[in-house]
């Protein structure tokens, strides 16, 4: 790759901007829900095969990706997710979103683009066509990958069991990127463990029902579940070495229905973020022990039910992949090319280089408007005054928003595919 090629592909970037913006505002308008992205997917297409992508749609039920082929040279796969929230928008944006859906239980929810994968498709779809316009600049294969359900965990091994592999073959690269509540304009790359494993876990513990007044005839599973809580706590400050991140989230607790009424079990719903396997692993088997010996102490009746759901893998970024796409960054952004700090949320995106075999680099781009952002750094009141992914008032601004996430995708891929 040389500046010039990498001058020559973004010199387009302003017809590009003519249609992209709008695209964005019109997606934003209209979010769906995870493994319900049909809209999004067909908009997705028509915009592929205009630039002249080999497309294939309904990867993995809502999935798309298209092959943008130019001559002998690497593959490089893009990915961008796809899915909303059910998360109610309160931004104001003129293009705010007042859609509603139904969520997998059949319950009519509001739906938002509250984490920005409107922003990662028109990025993306934004990048495949400065490429397909200037051919002359580089050589190789474009793999686009447009994934959904990203927000369930599952979206990325939805289209791998349903034939990716045989659509990009093995590519030489996997690259992503997510925005961020971080000055727009910015992009942030790390090496190592970047993205926390997620693991969600629910947990039943069984009492023996009675009336409130006569509690000595019941096995109380609420206060059972109130000392299991408490012990929980102990798990990361007592269990996992100083310094070693990890997160020990309950999030629920349901039992009972009235107040004069002893049920007879009890449910705690918990989440648990870690960046070891080993870590990882020790946790899940702490909460295991502990509520099992809870459990016994109590007297409880029956043995504990577990169901682990919404697993995600830990996003670990290859060193020489990372190094290589921070070197074309520092060259494009100057200044402001960063690390990028550890991240506590987690992704599915590494289950597809993961599975495919090949290395990958995943990094983050801002979305807050950077005077926003400096006048709440100078206040200390950045943790306060400036919304994160998830929030009902997440919305990232339009620029430098797009240019900077279109031309990372860019300047990272014509580190592969430039002549």
């Amino acid at each position: 790759m040389t500046a010039d090629h990498v001058t020559s592909v973004l010199a387009g970037l302003d017809s590009v901007r003519s249609w992209q913006e709008e695209f964005y505002r019109d997606l934003h308008a209209h979010p769906e829900l995870s493994h319900q992205e049909r809209r999004t997917a067909s908009h997705v297409s028509v915009r592929l095969r205009d630039t002249g992508c080999e497309v294939h749609e309904g990867v993995g039920g809502t999935g798309v990706v298209g092959i943008l082929r130019n001559g002998e040279g690497p593959t490089v796969l893009l990915r961008a997710d796809m899915d909303a929230l059910p998360v109610r928008e309160a931004t104001g944006l003129p293009y705010a979103s007042t859609a509603t859906g139904t969520d997998a239980d059949g319950t009519e929810v509001p739906v938002m683009h509250a984490c920005g994968h409107d922003v990662h498709v028109a990025c993306l779809l934004g990048a495949v066509a400065l490429l397909a316009a200037t051919p002359d600049a580089w050589n190789g294969t474009v793999a686009a990958v447009f994934q959904p359900a990203e927000e369930v965990a599952d979206g990325a091994r939805g289209m791998l069991e349903d034939g990716l592999t045989d659509l990009v073959g093995k590519p030489e690269v996997a690259l992503c990127q997510h925005v961020l509540p971080l000055p727009a304009g910015r992009v942030g790359t790390r090496v190592g463990p970047t993205l926390s494993a997620a693991d969600s876990m629910r947990i039943t513990v069984h009492g023996r029902g009675a009336h409130g007044s006569m509690p000595q005839a019941s096995v109380d599973p609420v206060v059972l579940a109130a000392m299991i809580v408490v012990r929980l706590q102990t798990v990361i400050s007592r269990e996992v070495q100083p310094g070693e991140p990890a997160v020990l989230t309950v999030g629920s607790i349901q039992a009972g229905t009235t107040s004069n009424v002893i049920p007879d079990h009890a449910e705690i719903a918990l989440n648990v973020r870690s960046y070891h396997e080993q870590t990882r692993t020790a946790i899940l088997e702490a909460i295991r022990r502990i509520v099992t010996a809870e459990c016994g102490a109590s007297g409880s009746p029956q043995a504990p039910d577990f169901q682990l759901f919404d697993r995600f893998p830990l996003t670990e970024n290859d060193r020489e992949v990372t190094e290589r796409v921070a070197a074309a960054f520092s060259a494009e952004f100057g200044a402001d090319a960063q690390e990028l700090p550890l991240q506590t949320a987690s992704e599915d995106f590494s289950d597809i280089p993961n599975t495919l075999g090949i290395p990958y680099t995943y990094w983050g781009i801002g979305g807050i408007d950077p005077e926003t952002y400096e006048s709440a750094r100078i206040a200390g009141r950045v943790a306060q005054d400036i919304p994160v992914n998830h929030s009902a008032t997440f919305g990232p601004v339009l620029q430098p928003t797009l240019d900077t996430g279109t031309r990372a995708l860019v300047v990272a891929a014509l580190a592969w595919l430039g002549p």
